[in-house]
């Protein structure tokens, strides 16, 4: 079997960037078996973004891209309001380390793309119908690049390991394919489940 990339040139879409903080093992196979599966957390995922507003002040659907992070990426929505500022709008009712680190690269890309600073960013969750607006700090950007990086040096003949919370195992599209139980035991873990 030949292992193909999503990348296009070299170029990693933000999304990634979630789906490698949830699970690096998760990206792993997204990536070089394009393995992504459909369950009701994706499908009510997308239904919650295609139901948006159209009220004024906002920037919607702007595809942004950088050759100097090597990253790319579709700004769902961008407040104008007081500057401009990216938003991530999340299906649930809290958001995680890997919801702030993709609006930070969302970030990255409109700061390159208006070639002038974007300090603040928005993740408004769609359960609880409020915004959180977050500082985008340079040491937020700086992890943001790393984790680029580390990204970008994944191999196919490298397989990550598990998430570090089984749990995650349960809502991941992809582990049909990663099948988490059975390869933890095929590869020398131990029956965690008793």
């Amino acid at each position: 079997m030949t292992l193909k990339s999503r990348w296009i040139d070299d170029m990693i879409n933000v999304s990634d960037i979630n789906q490698f903080l949830y699970c690096p093992r998760r990206l792993f196979y997204l990536q070089f078996y394009q393995t992504q599966g459909i369950n009701e957390f994706l499908v009510d995922g997308r239904k919650n973004h295609s139901k948006h507003g159209r009220r004024g002040g906002y920037i919607f659907e702007l595809y942004v891209h950088s050759d100097r992070f090597g990253l790319h990426g579709k700004i769902d929505l961008i407040d104008c309001s007081d500057g401009m500022k990216p938003v991530e709008r999340k299906r649930g009712d809290r958001f995680f380390e890997n919801d702030v680190i993709q609006l930070c690269a969302y970030g990255l890309l409109l700061e390159e793309y208006l070639e002038k600073p974007v300090g603040v960013g928005i993740i408004y969750l769609f359960g609880t119908n409020r915004r959180h607006e977050i500082p985008l700090s340079d040491s937020l950007k700086d992890k943001t690049i790393q984790i680029i990086e580390d990204i970008r040096s994944m191999k196919p003949e490298v397989i990550p390991g598990f998430a570090n919370n089984p749990n995650k195992c349960t809502k991941c599209s992809v582990k049909l394919y990663c099948l988490p139980y059975e390869s933890h035991i095929l590869e020398g873990g131990e029956n965690e489940s008793g």
